[in-house]
């Protein structure tokens, strides 16, 4: 399990089953992987420029090789820093270390890797596609429907809740794969992550037209940040409960916590009252940013089950005062009521008057202190750019408009460019300051 020595090896073997929740995610299905050189070709993805006769553009190797740091997540673990954590961990080497691997490259067993395929290439196409064994020969071919390819074993990561367990069980972490306190105390960086931010910021090697909506489905960016939330929260209190705490000695496994409830500087005092936590001034908060802006998500549209969760996340804090036994306990009694939140989520087409009602919730909620930490007040940053896309998606702010609100949001993430140098009180009075124009402004 997660001991701070054997900190992923052990149910990953049980992970290669296809779950309830849908298919295993690549790294652990059963299909050989072929590598990246296999959908390279410039008649495949590897085109330098997009084709003109096609329905895809046919450059995605490209621009995944020349944009997208997944490409070079192999390359960092041969750094002067990624050795630094390697030694401080007492590991022979970060680009040998399966605890790395897993996460930095396409880490599937040596009976699954086909002979072009290299470790060294990074998280490459078939580390989020899926193994290509059975998939493949279809897909070149052009006879296969999305659906058909689905079927054959790639994976679907146009379905926001498939990409969503995809993307988080590396930038989040599960019950396979977690980068815990210690490993950030050797030097790895702190971990975030927003599944629509993210999504847009890959970068895209697809484009949304008619021919991908016609295969796929039309984003909704809003849709696809609030399941991105429900799934966050999901998974870490499923990861909260699933841990071995016992075995983190005199504490308890701090990843769970704020970082920034410890790391800040004592010069100037950061501490203000919360209501959803309830807690104390020098108490360490659990990091409940996805938490706190669930809730603010459901009291737009589910306000009862918005007070529940927040009444259990009071008791969630009180009762890490207790001890971890406790902690699991309350951690237990919130997942009980997330797949009803989750049902809910999903089945909600989300409207441009929906995002408009979200991000005021999300504003005015900001600004009483509840997404003051750094955590939540990067997370409400993103949740403000995902409604706003969705407005701009849906044809429902005028383009003047649209450029007077989005040049509101540079001086909130402006606020947030450095952790270590955060102040609440400029994030208020950038938040202050969109929602005047993002009132005005419609």
């Amino acid at each position: 399990q997660f001991g701070p020595d054997r900190l992923v090896i052990g149910l990953l073997l049980a992970a290669t089953q296809v779950s309830a929740a849908g298919p295993a995610i690549p790294q652990y299905d059963p299909q050989l992987h072929l590598g990246v050189a296999t959908c390279a070709g410039s008649a495949c993805h590897g085109a330098t420029r997009p084709f003109q006769d096609s329905t895809v553009d046919q450059n995605e190797f490209v621009i995944w090789h020349q944009q997208d740091k997944h490409s070079s997540a192999y390359k960092v673990l041969l750094d002067e820093r990624a050795t630094r954590i390697a030694k401080n961990l007492g590991l022979e080497s970060a680009h040998t270390a399966r605890i790395c691997l897993d996460c930095h490259a396409d880490n599937v067993p040596a009976s699954q890797r086909g002979k072009r395929f290299q470790l060294s290439d990074g998280v490459g196409c078939e580390a989020c596609h899926g193994g290509a064994e059975h998939w493949l020969g279809g897909h070149v071919s052009g006879k296969n429907t999305h659906q058909d390819n689905i079927e054959a074993g790639m994976y679907p990561t146009d379905e926001p809740a498939s990409r969503g367990t995809l993307c988080l069980s590396c930038h989040l972490g599960n019950k396979d794969r977690f980068v815990t306190h210690r490993i950030m105390g050797a030097g790895h960086p702190r971990l975030s992550f927003e599944l629509d931010t993210f999504t847009a910021i890959e970068p895209a090697h697809f484009t949304v037209d008619e021919d991908y909506i016609a295969r796929k489905h039309k984003p909704n960016n809003t849709q696809v940040w609030a399941l991105g939330q429900v799934m966050a929260v999901e998974l870490f209190l499923d990861t909260l409960i699933q841990y071995d705490h016992d075995q983190a000695g005199m504490f308890p496994e701090l990843s769970f916590f704020d970082c920034h409830a410890c790391h800040h500087s004592m010069k100037e005092p950061r501490w203000s009252p919360r209501e959803t936590s309830g807690l104390p001034p020098g108490t360490v908060r659990l990091n409940d940013a996805n938490i706190v802006i669930l809730a603010s998500l459901l009291r737009t549209h589910w306000p009862s089950a918005a007070t529940e969760l927040k009444s259990m996340n009071r008791n969630l804090h009180t009762a890490t005062k207790q001890g971890m036994a406790s902690a699991r306990a309350a951690a237990e009694q919130m997942r009980s009521a997330l797949p009803n939140i989750s049902t809910q989520l999903r089945g909600h087409e989300f409207t441009a008057a929906d995002s408009r009602k979200i991000a005021l919730a999300l504003i005015d909620d900001g600004l009483k202190g509840e997404m003051s930490d750094y955590g939540g007040a990067e997370q409400c940053a993103m949740a403000l750019s995902a409604t706003l896309s969705t407005l701009e998606a849906a044809g429902n702010i005028h383009q003047d408009s649209l450029k007077q609100v989005t040049s509101a949001l540079d001086p909130i993430y402006l606020s947030l460019e450095d952790e270590d140098t955060y102040r609440p009180e400029q994030f208020l009075v950038a938040l202050s300051e969109y929602r005047i124009a993002f009132t005005d402004n419609r």
